[in-house]
């Protein structure tokens, strides 16, 4: 079989799949408990889509078994872009914006008695809004029928919107407790694994969702991740924690990451637990309230207590 080689940088690495095991630290525990089918069972009558299945995240049997949450993936299952680390199917959406979509995620969040819901979705270029009066239209609905007993907190994890001018006010004006937008590496990266995105644009977004946090017209949190091992070098991750600390961000996740197929970029390397714990006292010291790091946390691993650290 041939390979097929991809310039990351000044590095040349082969997209071969790799021969060496993955180590003890990235071992998966699989198990399948009755919840875990309870919750896929609800997300096929519902017809939703969620991240945990789309993006073949490796705590789905942890966080539908264990925890019974999920994150849900809304405004449909093709994005626009073709991020070079994400599973999630590229190509033009056939499908417009589904009305009842909102109702639907909010009866799935009542019925898993969640005081913690993740919403994300694909990239939606097509449209003149990237989508934010849909993610508006959810949060609102999760709010309104979930507002007792549960109180649920809503989360977002939003794209960037290509920088439309109002789609943050939309957003933040439905009042998610958590806005979070993903930045995902290292600048020297983003032409390889984000194309279609800037690092300069996203780091915007969230200092503009910071800057209305402090003057008062937000009252959520602000929350980004990144990802580890796709050739950057400790150096370059130790400069994105601090841009996005200046940036005002409150809570950073970190994560190994993993190639879903031999089609996306390869691992450069596996990162070891030390050097995560590392990321994390780093983060700590700079003043942010909660840093998630570790080989298998991924965006909204664990979402659930971000809020609850108020």
């Amino acid at each position: 079989m041939s390979e097929t080689l991809v310039q990351l940088g000044r590095k040349t690495i082969s997209s071969a799949p790799r021969r060496e095991p993955r180590p003890d630290w990235l071992r998966i525990r699989l198990a399948t408990p009755a919840s875990y089918h309870k919750v896929r069972e609800l997300v096929d009558r519902l017809s939703l889509h969620t991240v945990c299945q789309e993006a073949r995240c490796p705590n789905i049997y942890e966080c539908w078994g264990e925890h019974g949450t999920a994150t849900f993936m809304i405004l449909g299952d093709v994005c626009t872009r073709r991020c070079g680390f994400c599973a999630v199917t590229s190509g033009r959406p056939q499908t417009g914006v589904d009305p009842e979509e909102p109702a639907h995620v909010a009866e799935a969040v009542e019925v898993m008695g969640l005081r913690h819901a993740v919403i994300t979705s694909v990239d939606r270029d097509d449209l003149r809004d990237g989508g934010a009066v849909h993610f508006a239209r959810v949060i609102r609905a999760i709010h309104e029928r979930n507002s007792s007993p549960l109180n649920t907190a809503v989360e977002v994890l939003t794209p960037d919107f290509r920088g439309v001018p109002d789609a943050l006010d939309i957003l933040l004006g439905a009042a998610p407790e958590v806005f979070s937008h993903n930045m995902e590496t290292v600048p020297r990266l983003y032409r390889q694994a984000r194309p279609g995105s800037r690092y300069d644009r996203s780091l915007a977004l969230l200092a503009e969702a910071a800057r209305r946090r402090d003057d008062g017209e937000y009252s959520g949190r602000v929350k980004t991740g990144i990802m580890v091992g796709l050739g950057e070098t400790p150096g370059e991750v130790e400069a994105t924690i601090r841009d996005i600390r200046g940036a005002g961000v409150e809570i950073l996740t970190i994560g190994q990451y993993l190639q879903p197929t031999s089609k996306h970029l390869p691992v450069d390397r596996w990162v070891h637990p030390a050097e995560f714990a590392g990321y994390r006292a780093l983060a700590l010291s700079l003043g942010f309230a909660h840093c998630e790091a570790g080989p298998l946390v991924r965006s909204s691993y664990h979402a659930h207590e971000h809020v609850q650290r108020r």
